[in-house]
């Protein structure tokens, strides 16, 4: 008899959370870099043998030795001095942008491409210096030394002159924002595109099969075409219990199973939610909304006291909250399968909860700030002017909540009036048309 297979395949959220650990290392490119200068080094020296190279690319033994040393030892200094920079972004970032910025840092191409640059221009220069002897000196391996170093040189400019401008907190806050903009279009229409007849008949009536997760953590991002094939295999409708960056606690239900004449591997269907430590953006676009209020109330802080930077930031939430107000959303999202069945019922955010997140938090922390209050009251009325009728109620609640804040913060009448003018600058810019202060 053979014995049975002994189930070796990776789940998807185990593939998702490999794929997010490779796209966040920073060791993994370079390392790629350092096995290919080995690899360059060797052809390199296999083809000087061939005797085509001109006269004016030859090396004595010592000049190659001295050239190919001074390579080796800048770019291990050079990699140092990277490494340095990197120390600094963290810190920075950290103290007065917010932790989660990280998380998309650490994903930077041009960061890892200089890093990889140097580790390979050093193995190829490392690899030809063990070749060099007396009668035999790698000529052409030496000259693309010099051009390695020269591009390593070029890259790193780049690099500087990129992190010197991309680290103030409006640069971060628009490169965030056309990031979360970008997920939010583009999963809103995937989903659509598969979206069934929300019904009252979805989920359907019968049994209901809890899937728990057993380690915990906040849900990451689910594989929807995996969940609807496991619902149509098992003749049901799978319905994710919670939204995508919600914290699931250890035996928590993850998935509800609704109809199921059999039931469901819970491993397996467990295995397409990934779950981690913390939120990403790939299919949570409101963790772009998140870090850029996190950016906002830092500068809000009393031991930054910067509203001035809140005020840009709230520019670009401006503008990714219009970008919401441009997709259709709904509670929650109902997919089906290539016969058109409804297979899948997934949570999703409402236009309220992405007011609630972009103004709320800094309507609390700016209450005090004239030019965010000012900003803030931009912000809603240009809401009011864009929005469709069935969104303006949660734009004007939001206003009157600022009116209350606004109402306790400023007792003197004239600044109150003052902080209940909308501004799109804050202070100094012309006076929104709708705005009426009230005396």
């Amino acid at each position: 008899m053979c014995a049975a297979p002994v189930r070796t395949m990776m789940s998807w959220a185990a593939r998702f959370r490999l794929r997010q650990y490779a796209k966040a290392s920073l060791w993994i490119v370079p390392l790629i870099g350092l096995l290919l200068g080995a690899v360059l080094a060797e052809w390199a020296a296999g083809v000087d043998g061939a005797g085509w190279l001109p006269h004016t690319w030859q090396y004595s033994a010592s000049t190659a030795s001295t050239v190919l040393s001074s390579v080796v030892g800048s770019m291990v200094a050079l990699l140092g001095f990277v490494v340095t920079i990197g120390v600094l972004v963290v810190q920075q970032a950290t103290g007065t942008l917010s932790p989660r910025y990280m998380r998309l840092w650490y994903r930077d191409r041009l960061q890892k491409a200089v890093l990889a640059t140097f580790t390979g221009t050093f193995a190829y220069a490392y690899s030809l210096l063990r070749g060099i002897e007396p009668n035999s000196v790698p000529d052409l391996g030496v000259t693309l030394s010099g051009v390695a170093v020269s591009a390593s040189l070029v890259l790193l400019l780049i690099y500087l002159n990129r992190f010197t401008h991309n680290l103030r907190p409006v640069a971060i806050a628009d490169l965030v924002g056309r990031l979360g903009e970008k997920v939010l279009v583009r999963g809103t229409e995937r989903i659509h595109r598969h979206a069934a007849h929300d019904g009252a008949s979805v989920p359907p009536a019968g049994p209901v099969t809890p899937i728990r997760s057993e380690p915990g953590g906040v849900i990451q991002a689910f594989d929807a075409a995996g969940l609807i094939a496991a619902a149509v295999r098992h003749d049901c409708v799978l319905v994710l219990a919670h939204q995508v960056g919600d914290f699931v606690p250890p035996g928590t239900t993850l998935v509800e199973a609704h109809g199921s004449a059999r039931t469901p591997d819970p491993r397996r269907v467990a295995g397409l939610v990934a779950l981690g430590t913390e939120r990403t953006i790939e299919q949570d676009p409101a963790f772009a909304l998140r870090i850029l209020v996190d950016i906002a109330i830092r500068a809000l802080s009393p031991a930054v006291n910067d509203p001035t930077t809140a005020v840009q930031v709230l520019n670009h939430i401006d503008t990714f909250l219009h970008v919401v107000g441009r997709v259709r959303l709904r509670g929650r999202y109902v997919l089906a399968d290539d016969r058109g069945r409804p297979r899948l019922v997934v949570p999703g955010r409402s236009w309220e909860d992405y007011l609630r997140v972009g103004v709320t938090e800094i309507r609390e922390y700016g209450a005090t700030s004239l030019q965010v209050c000012r900003r803030l009251r931009a912000l809603l009325e240009d809401l009011l002017e864009t929005q469709p009728a069935h969104r303006l109620p949660a734009v004007r609640a939001e206003l009157a909540l600022l009116d209350e804040s606004v109402e306790r913060t400023f007792a003197d009448p004239a600044r109150r009036a003052s902080a209940r003018t909308a501004d799109r600058q804050g202070i100094g810019g012309a006076r929104h048309p709708r705005s009426e202060p009230s005396p």
